[in-house]
Formats: C-alpha cells, structure tokens, sequence
C-alpha cells in the first residue's frame, strides 16, 4: 500500500477544513503544524456572532466587483490564515509550517497558484512561521519560505492581489 507523502496529507487536512468556508467566492483551509503536531486550523468565515456571505446569500465585495486582493476592509470574512494564527499561541508558532489550500465555492475545484494575501503575509511574519506551504493541485504544491515575505515587500512595489 501507497502512503500519503507527510506534505499532502497536511494540505489533505487543511482542504477538508476549507469545506467550514463560508465564503461565496473562495474557499480557503489553513493548518499551522509544528514536529509533526496540528497547533490550529482555521477557515473562512465572518466572526463571531455576525452572519456570514453564505447566510446573506452574497458577497459584498462581488456585489462592487471589487477585484481580488483589493479593498479588505469591505469583506465580511476573517481569513483562513488569520484564524489559524489567533488560535495559536506565538511560541508554538515560531518555527512551524503554515499549509494553505484555496477551493473555488462555484466549481469546487482547486484554485492554483494563490498566495497569502499581502495582510494574511504580515500575520504570518510576525507570527514566527517559518514557511508556507501551498496546494497548487492534488499533488503538487509551493513551499515558500517566510523570509520571501520579508525580501519581497509587496507593500512597497503596489502589487495588488494575490
């Protein structure tokens, strides 16, 4: 019998938690692991107490056909990674490998080539992780190196989206 390589059985887990998503445009999962413990998860969704796209029935920022990666303030949601992050305490964090999966909600197929956004990246530093592993389709992903965040300051370059 073929065993799961130890990467995509972690990216396995953070796509069954992005089906908690309720978000209407994208469906991400997040798994912060470190010496092979889950520390947290976390998805997509409205905080606490508030009603999310899904019980709305739309998503604001579609509404405005607002572009991916633009104008945050607007949404609803707390990421995936932000979730994952705030359930997690800092020294567990520190050294440890965030696993991100994206879901498109209409097609539920695998979203390739996303990226955290630039607001989810500064969590993520200052958070101590050391990389971020991303599914790209069922078997393949990128790991990315927490120090390209740092090298790389989209803030500065006016990049937007992700």
């Amino acid at each position: 019998m073929d065993r799961r390589d130890k990467i995509n059985y972690y990216l396995d887990i953070a796509q069954t938690v992005s089906e908690r998503c309720t978000c209407i445009r994208r469906n991400f999962g997040a798994i912060i692991v470190k010496n092979d413990e889950i520390i947290s998860t976390g998805y997509v969704g409205a905080p606490r107490g508030r009603k999310n796209c899904t019980d709305l029935g739309f998503c604001t920022r579609e509404k405005l056909q607002i572009p991916r990666g633009e104008r945050y303030e607007l949404c609803r949601s707390v990421h995936a990674e932000m979730n994952a992050i705030i359930s997690a305490p800092r020294n567990e964090m520190i050294g440890a490998t965030l696993y991100l999966v994206c879901v498109d909600y209409k097609t539920k197929e695998l979203v390739p080539g996303t990226n955290p956004c630039a607001m989810c990246k500064r969590l993520i530093i200052n958070a101590g992780i050391q990389e971020v592993i991303v599914r790209d389709n069922l078997d393949d992903y990128r790991i990315i190196p927490v120090t390209e965040f740092i090298e790389h300051d989209d803030s500065l370059e006016g990049k937007l989206g992700y």
